[in-house]
């Protein structure tokens, strides 16, 4: 159970509520509290996605962000780089082509040169039907984000492409060292 208590009341933060966010206290690292928020926002969208997505259009965000993946290579994808892509185990991707393919979502083509391989690609169908989701997406991102002027975007999107290429940078030396 996480401990409800506030942050930084002055900071604009809604009342706290059972997060991971709360589970911090005041005198710890501003690092890590910045982490947590990071997190914790990080989870509330996903949720929210997640939930749309089931009571919209029966589907789930990993098959979601599978068909987002194949939109994007319409010459498809060969399981592992779907993986890959995805950053999920192999088993994963193959549960999720599995009942894509038997809803006409997705398709498995050989791989020529390959007779153990299979390239996926999406449907006439998967393609429409992701449309849809995609476009339903991106209102339900925009709805989101909309409590953010266009230059606390910019400024938000600046501040985070600073954190991610110090933490790749800083991960790229500790995992080559």
């Amino acid at each position: 159970m996480l401990r409800v208590t506030a942050i930084d009341p002055s900071d604009g933060a809604r009342a706290p509520r059972a997060d991971r966010e709360t589970s911090a206290r005041a005198d710890d690292h501003r690092a890590l509290r910045l982490w947590l928020r990071l997190l914790t926002c990080t989870q509330l969208l996903e949720r929210h996605m997640r939930n749309l997505l089931r009571l919209r259009f029966g589907t789930t965000l990993p098959r979601f962000d599978l068909m987002s993946r194949l939109e994007r290579y319409p010459e498809g994808l060969k399981m592992k780089e779907l993986s890959h892509h995805l950053m999920v185990t192999g088993g994963n991707v193959t549960g999720i082509v599995d009942q894509l393919v038997g809803e006409r979502l997705v398709e498995r083509l050989p791989e020529p040169g390959d007779r153990r391989a299979f390239r996926v690609r999406l449907t006439r169908v998967g393609y429409d039907a992701f449309g849809k989701m995609a476009r339903a997406h991106e209102e339900w991102i925009v709805s989101v984000l909309s409590g953010l002027s266009r230059r606390e975007h910019a400024e938000l999107f600046r501040l985070l492409a600073k954190v991610k290429s110090h933490a790749l940078e800083i991960t790229e030396r500790k995992d080559g060292a």
